[in-house]
């Protein structure tokens, strides 16, 4: 390529061996173009390593995964699906069947906005509808068809979502999707298989007493907590500095876990489940247990976006409707994941119908409303969460001063205050 030459070389001179010499052509000369396609990664890494990597390939173009779901994008989108069902001889889908191949586009977007430029997926779709449409002698690919088709794939692939969910049933997984419980919220994690992706409900809990421990994640003293983990733990932290501990040192010792957990727990879109947990434990308030909880949050009490919404929210429908939907169970999420929901007809029909809700929250405050049934309020309205949650801490503070160890003698002893507790814990 250097050269712009094609040298035809013997394959014993590039071995070392010794050859007879014999006539050798004349190098042909060489006019092309090479593209290499692959990952960010393989990119980045052959820019950082290999300096004839940056000299040869010059020109990079980055190809977005997903586009905007205009109507010209969508017309375009459309054509192309024409375009392979006559080139592979699929019977041709109608308006119906289209529409629903959009949607499908959409959810592989993960954004209900945008559509996904990996085409091969949703004609993957197209094709298996095709083949149920041969199947059932109908002139036309239809919507049943494609519906068929999406979940067929799905019955192919959750063999261990389903074995998960008969786990819950029989309770040998504890989740309640019924009555109220205090310190104890379900959270949402999704597990990827490569091939499917679905949400499981885990049980997240909290204890508290008098103390000078600070918030301990049970993950991570047990090494099972990644770094993002780590991190949402410490910024619930700070979030209960600045809410509460503004009047003066607080003495505070609690534990977080995930219940019935054995394997390493990575991300911070359980911070705020976790937090509700020790808010209600601290406030004696029982939450819901029909409701899952999903979202990171800050250290000022927003609700900030996570992913895996839409998965996170039909795993918990699925395990809620084979025990039992009663119209008080559903999911809280970010309101800035609203544009993300892309979910099942079976799931959205269930909202249509009150046999199952969804929250979105922009703060805490919000979310601790919807699962205690109680006012948030502020430090010093009556009845109020923040009120009963600073009513405790300041019983702990004046029990640990009458044990004495006031924070003075913390500070001697070289513990220092609560909120360094806090950050070490």
């Amino acid at each position: 390529m250097r050269n712009r030459q094609l040298t035809i070389e013997d394959a014993a001179d590039q071995l070392g061996y010794v050859t007879t010499k014999s006539l050798r052509p004349e190098p042909i000369p060489l006019e092309l173009k090479v593209v290499v396609l692959g990952t960010p990664l393989y990119y980045h890494l052959l820019h950082a390593y290999d300096p004839d990597f940056r000299a040869l390939f010059k020109v990079k173009a980055d190809f977005d995964p997903e586009m905007e779901r205009s109507d010209a994008h969508t017309a375009h989108y459309l054509a192309a699906l024409r375009s392979i069902a006559q080139r592979e001889g699929i019977r041709e889908p109608d308006a119906a069947a289209l529409a629903k191949l959009v949607e499908q586009a959409a959810r592989m977007a993960g954004d209900r906005e945008r559509l996904t430029t990996r085409i091969e997926g949703v004609a993957d779709i197209l094709r298996e509808a095709g083949h149920y449409a041969i199947r059932e002698d109908v002139p036309v690919v239809g919507e049943p068809q494609v519906m068929k088709a999406v979940e067929r794939r799905i019955y192919r692939s959750n063999l261990v979502q389903e074995k998960i969910n008969e786990m819950m049933r029989r309770r040998e997984i504890l989740i309640d999707t019924k009555g109220r419980c205090e310190g104890q919220v379900n959270g949402l994690s999704v597990l990827d298989l490569g091939d499917i992706a679905f949400g499981r409900p885990v049980r997240i809990t909290a204890t508290v007493n008098p103390g000078k421990g600070g918030v301990v994640a049970i993950e991570r003293e047990a090494e099972l907590s990644g770094p993002l983990h780590t991190k949402g733990v410490l910024i619930l932290s700070g979030y209960l500095a600045e809410t509460f501990f503004q009047a003066g040192p607080v003495s505070l010792s609690a534990r977080l876990v995930f219940e019935q957990s054995y394997s390493e727990v990575e991300g911070d879109s359980a911070s705020s489940t976790e937090l509700y947990a020790l808010l209600s434990n601290l406030a004696h308030l029982p939450v819901r247990q029909g409701i899952a909880v999903t979202g990171s949050v800050n250290q000022k009490g927003a609700v900030q976006a996570i992913g895996g919404v839409n998965e996170k929210i039909e795993g918990y429908f699925e395990l809620c409707r084979h025990i039992g939907l009663d119209g008080e169970q559903g999911v809280i999420i970010p309101a800035a994941n609203l544009r993300q929901l892309m979910l099942k007809e079976d799931v959205v029909q269930a909202v249509r119908e009150g046999r199952f809700r969804i929250w979105a929250v922009d703060t805490v405050d919000d979310g601790i409303e919807v699962l205690t049934g109680v006012r948030a309020g502020s430090l010093t309205e009556e009845g109020t969460v923040k009120q009963r949650v600073a009513k405790t801490l300041q019983a702990y503070a004046e029990r640990m001063s009458e044990s004495g160890f006031d924070d003075g003698e913390r500070k001697a002893a070289g513990q220092g205050s609560w909120v360094s507790d806090v950050v070490m814990g």
